[in-house]
């Protein structure tokens, strides 16, 4: 079952097209690819009268062996009547192709051009012609199946039915959800630095006092270690202190919050941080475009933010940056592992319609000032 959410994409058949995909698949009638598809899937349209069932194949009767057809070589009256002539442009048969430079009987005419001697045992219906050269067999119509065959029927050495299209040899039509496009990696590659840069700005304003109070502790140590260095000694590792380490613990504590508080009720209410208004991209749902909620807002949070908490055995920073590449391990949805936890998706948004009319100056009267 294919993974590709509801919504209009482009139609694999005619690329200039889009139409509308249900989960299982097509609905309604295309539409041209730069129209903007209405919300929701179309109209439902009549449904044709059933087709009638074909009939049932005749039962096999036990084989006999097949008596010569009056026009067969070997009926006893196989050949033309007495005094046949062959008409104008058609060679008699058994007649063969003459050597270059032959002459032909008086009242004889060469055969049409491309015409070729059918192989013993042929036979056509009356007035029937041979297919001209180059004729294939045209493509079956869409919906037909082959018959089922007869009983006992087997198949003839050698023979093989017409392969019909395959569905991988369509191009994949592209993914857009709810009839918006996909927002490109490096849009969500800024969009996220925008949002880092300002998470780091709330951490010096809050988290300033409490690093400074660590860095305090940690100089006198740092300058001892170094002093020991120089004299040629054989110095101790640097151990914190108690005060140090509950200070360190604080600073990521403060900085998992402070990146919860800015991220999680943006994208819950209007699908957009800073990052991503100045980029132009939106989280929206799988299933709709309303607002996901605080919730799911928090579930797509946890699975990037959480690891934060790790950053002192450096665990936390590499499931993060694993993470924020994940994207380019899903080519269809470019869904992120938050992403997937949330069943959200990240779109591009259209950019906002000019005004094509320019405002009335002040004034008095709706012309201007006369």
């Amino acid at each position: 079952m294919s993974s590709l959410p509801a919504g209009w994409y482009k139609d694999p058949a005619d690329t200039s097209t889009q139409r509308y995909w249900d989960g299982e698949g097509w609905l309604g009638q295309a539409i041209p690819a730069d129209a903007v598809p209405p919300d929701g899937p179309p109209a439902v349209e009549a449904e044709p009268p059933a087709p009638t069932p074909p009939p049932a194949p005749p039962t096999p009767q036990p084989y006999a062996a097949p008596q010569p057809h009056p026009g067969h070589p070997g009926h006893p009256g196989y050949g033309p009547p007495p005094g046949w002539i062959p008409p104008a442009g058609q060679p008699p048969a058994g007649w063969q192709q003459p050597p270059p430079g032959a002459h032909l009987p008086p009242g004889a005419q060469p055969p049409p051009p491309g015409w070729q001697q059918p192989p013993p045992g042929a036979h056509l219906p009356p007035g029937a012609q041979p297919p001209p050269p180059g004729w294939q067999q045209p493509p079956s119509p869409p919906g037909w199946q082959q018959p089922p065959s007869p009983p006992g029927w087997q198949q003839p050495q050698g023979w093989q039915p017409p392969q019909p299209p395959h569905a991988y040899l369509y191009p994949v039509p592209e993914a857009r959800p709810h009839g918006l496009p996909l927002a490109g990696l490096g849009q969500r590659l800024l969009a996220r630095l925008i949002d880092i840069l300002v998470v780091l700005l709330l951490n010096v304003v809050v988290n300033g006092w409490f690093a400074y109070q660590w860095w305090q502790d940690f100089w006198p140590i740092y300058t001892q270690y170094v002093d020991q260095i120089m004299a040629g000694g054989d110095p101790a590792m640097i151990q914190p202190t108690a005060r140090m380490q509950t200070l360190q613990m604080a600073v990521i504590l403060l900085a998992t919050l402070l990146w919860l508080g800015y991220e999680a009720p943006a994208i819950s209410g209007r699908g957009q941080t800073l990052g991503k208004r100045l980029m132009g991209i939106k989280v929206v749902g799988l299933d709709s475009t309303a607002p996901i909620g605080f919730r799911r807002a928090f579930a797509r949070w946890a699975q990037l933010g959480m690891w934060t908490l790790l950053w002192w055995c450096l665990v936390g920073v590499v499931i993060q940056l694993l993470d924020s590449l994940s994207p380019t391990f899903d080519p269809r949805l470019r869904q992120a592992w938050h992403d997937k936890a949330a069943r959200t998706v990240v779109v591009a948004l259209p950019p906002r319609a000019q005004p094509t009319v320019e405002a009335a100056p002040r004034g008095d009267h709706p012309g201007g000032p006369r």
